[in-house]
């Protein structure tokens, strides 16, 4: 006896299609985000060393130091100095840790513990990057006396504009799936970006980095970011395809009946 299709039926038909089309998209647009940033990277670390990009980076340091008797002071009133001061102190290292300290306690006491384990190989791997980057490009940093904030080691890439990106973008993610509406997950991952951009722009805004250093520290950032969202984004479809404990929820927590909640 054939049984006809109900319009229940249907519609739980249609919402499944749409759910796959949606996972698949996301993890093809984290691909491509992957994929720009590396070509990003390379064509500046290719043109790092052509007289191009080394005028282009002294014409944008010259446009934030119009004062030739204070090369030191950039453009602008003095409280947007203090201001790009405070901004650019949330990519340092040690504002990054305490924040990823306070996030990583609180996934922890949740029982998140992929989340965390993702966070931790983000910031840690980030600062791997940055640091060995650094050493294997050696590139100076701007003049001294139009360095409007202290520095310390190589210049390129600008590990501000790194570990701020791949902080803000992994918490960013993170908090999308606590938020079902669309405009929500928009608006977080919009802040996550808008952390990142203002971190990068303040330390060519100080003279602190070269551009082309920024730009560099942008793109490994987001590579960096795509790649532990498409290993969480894996083991997730690994564990629902063997029927196992979905990530970050105890097995204990798991409902007795019914679907598996996400």
């Amino acid at each position: 006896m054939t049984q006809s299709l109900t319009l229940a039926d249907i519609r739980s038909f249609l919402i499944r299609v749409l759910t796959v089309a949606r996972t698949e998209i996301a993890a093809l647009g984290a691909l491509l985000v992957l994929a720009l940033s590396v070509s990003i990277f390379a064509e500046v670390t290719e043109d790092l060393g052509s007289g191009d990009t080394q005028v282009f980076d002294r014409h944008v340091l010259a446009l934030m130091r119009p004062y030739a008797d204070d090369p030191g002071r950039p453009w602008g009133p003095w409280w947007l100095k203090e201001a790009a001061a405070d901004i650019t102190s949330l990519g340092g290292i040690s504002v990054l840790g305490l924040f990823a300290l306070i996030v990583i306690v609180f996934l922890l006491s949740q029982r998140k513990w992929l989340s965390s384990l993702l966070l931790i190989l983000a910031l840690a791997g980030g600062v791997v990057l940055s640091e060995g980057l650094k050493a294997v490009f050696e590139r100076e940093r701007p003049p001294v006396a139009m360095q409007a904030v202290e520095t310390i080691n190589a210049s390129f890439p600008s590990g501000h504009a790194l570990l701020s990106t791949v902080f803000y973008l992994s918490v960013a993610v993170m908090l999308t799936r606590a938020f079902p509406k669309r405009r929500f997950k928009i608006f977080v991952l919009g802040v996550g970006m808008l952390m990142a951009l203002l971190v990068g722009l303040t330390r060519i805004y100080l003279g602190a980095h070269w551009a082309s250093d920024v730009f560099a520290g942008w793109a490994v950032g987001a590579a960096w970011a795509m790649v532990l969202w498409l290993v969480a984004y894996g083991v997730e479809r690994l564990q629902k395809r063997h029927h196992a404990t979905l990530q970050d929820q105890p097995a204990a927590d798991l409902p007795e009946e019914g679907p598996t909640k996400v």
